[in-house]
């Protein structure tokens, strides 16, 4: 009978020379182990609990396989070699879970198959075994030890890709929970779950999805991302959220410089459990302030965010602030309310108020004895002048 590994003719030893090998696997087994402690560093110290049984098991199985297979097993899912594929594959999501590379595996592997090879091969000369068949013998333990290498590599991708899959999953979770400002007892849970090291603080920033990657090639590889479901009226981009590590107003200024050239807007630094309040207050300033190609800091918008709280109130406090100019014309109401935001936020100084219109002082000057006659004493009013410049300062 003729078997294959890897598209490899296997030729079958006699039945004594079968028996022979058999007898000698487990000191070859136990001569493998040594070696590989002894040549593979990264291995000294794994002998010890789960991880060193389970690559003893490993060896024992692939031997079991080998001489299983040159004795002329058959090759199905019953036979001693597929137990051998399914060790190594065990093996290398092993490898992946201890988070070490496939090096010092497949190095492992090189050292096994030396020893066995020495060993298994001494037997074999010993059973008079033909110089040719002794050349095939050869060929075999190496495409057996690349089958199993590669079943090994398989199992290390497979398991970091499930374990990074997972873990994504995880991040998500965690970031979507603090956006919803979950209890911190679930917030600290999650970030356990995902294996993320919370900060102390956290930023949120709100930018275009388009511009994530590059914004995060800069930034604390901690970042979270959350995509927010695309609006229509923001196109076919969409927004995103990045959730920032932060470590004083110092840190958070560099993200903002960072972030220079990008349509982002900058919340406060916040307790990291906190930073719902962050994304909050840069979605507010969003709304109010266009970024236009640059990183805006919330933190420059207080007033107008303050003002802007209760939009229905404002529009009260405006009309009931600018009820004496209620019957003019609408072209001269508009420029005496024009001129008297210039003049509060000027606190009454002519010439400034005249180059920030850039009329001449005279017209101030004629436009404020308007207004003076409109509102009569109230503009000496504290109360008044109050509601005048929160009814104004938004324009």
């Amino acid at each position: 009978m003729v078997l294959f590994v890897k598209n490899k003719p296997v030729f079958i030893v006699d039945g004594p020379t079968a028996v022979a090998l058999r007898g000698q696997l487990p000191a070859v087994a136990e001569l493998v182990v040594n070696a590989v402690i002894d040549e593979v560093p990264s291995y000294t110290d794994a002998w010890n609990g789960p991880m060193g049984a389970t690559i003893q098991e490993a060896v024992r199985l692939a031997l079991a396989g080998f001489v299983h297979l040159i004795a002329g097993g058959e090759r199905d899912a019953g036979t001693p070699l597929q137990p051998a594929v399914d060790g190594a594959y065990a093996l290398g999501r092993g490898e992946a879970r201890s988070g070490r590379t496939m090096e010092a595996l497949l190095a492992a592997y090189r050292v096994g198959a030396r020893v066995a090879w020495r060993e298994m091969s001494a037997t074999a000369v010993t059973a008079n075994l033909p110089a040719d068949q002794l050349a095939r013998f050869a060929e075999l333990v190496f495409a057996y030890i690349d089958e199993l290498s590669a079943a090994s590599v398989s199992g290390h991708s497979d398991e970091l890709a499930t374990t990074g899959r997972v873990r994504l999953r995880y991040l998500e979770r965690l970031a979507h929970d603090l956006l919803d400002g979950a209890a911190e007892e679930t917030l600290v849970a999650d970030a356990e779950r995902a294996d993320w090291a919370p900060p102390e603080t956290l930023v949120a920033v709100v930018l275009p999805s388009s511009q994530v990657r590059a914004a995060l090639s800069g930034l604390d590889p901690r970042t979270l991302e959350v995509a927010e479901e695309a609006n229509a009226a923001d196109g076919a981009d969409g927004w995103s959220v990045l959730l920032v590590p932060s470590a004083g107003e110092a840190s958070r200024q560099f993200v903002i410089r960072h972030l220079a050239g990008r349509d982002a807007v900058v919340g406060p630094e916040r307790p990291w459990t906190r930073v719902s309040v962050s994304h909050r207050r840069a979605q507010r300033v969003r709304a109010l302030v266009a970024a236009g190609g640059a990183a805006v800091d919330s933190e420059a918008h207080l007033a107008r965010l303050v003002c802007t709280a209760d939009p229905d109130a404002l529009a009260d406090l405006r009309v009931h602030a600018l009820a004496p100019l209620a019957d003019l014309r609408p072209a001269t109401a508009e420029r005496l309310v024009e001129t008297l935001r210039s003049w509060l936020l000027h606190q009454g100084r002519r010439d400034d108020v005249a180059a920030d219109l850039v009329v001449h002082p005279q017209t101030v000057r004629y436009r404020m004895t308007q207004l003076r006659q409109l509102y009569g004493e109230a503009l000496n009013d504290p109360q008044t002048i109050g509601e005048l410049m929160i009814a104004l300062a938004t324009g």
